[in-house]
């Protein structure tokens, strides 16, 4: 059994400069699965940079506040309980659009790593 409270799991910004706080990974908690599991915050206003998980796809689970993702020029809006997936390979961004946090649940098969993320200009 692998146990890891919430609590103590220590929250980055990340490349894309989302609050990140990485739930499971593979490469460092020693157990053995196809995926990688992140919990992302972002403040209202806040959006994610452009970018793209070459070679691997992606999840994203809301589990509060309010926001719009774009995902490979798609536009989809997000609340409590949705579910999107992103292809490998497919830009993307989210933003929150509401007046609270948008907390999410982030899932990449197989797992990420940094040499897969590419950040891309604003714009883009």
């Amino acid at each position: 059994m692998l146990f890891k409270p919430f609590s103590q799991l220590p929250a980055f910004t990340a490349g894309d400069e989302t609050e990140i706080r990485e739930v499971l990974h593979p490469h460092n908690d020693g157990v053995a699965f196809g995926y990688s599991l992140a919990h992302a915050t972002l403040e209202p206003g806040q959006a994610s940079l452009p970018h793209t998980l070459h070679g691997r796809s992606e999840t994203y689970i809301i589990q509060s506040g309010a926001g719009k993702a774009m995902i490979a020029g798609e536009e989809v809006e997000l609340g409590p309980g949705d579910t999107v997936y992103i292809p490998a390979g497919a830009e993307q961004h989210i933003r929150n659009v509401g007046d609270g946090p948008l907390t999410f649940w982030c899932i990449v098969c197989p797992p990420w790593s940094a040499e897969t993320e590419e950040v891309l200009p604003k714009g883009q």
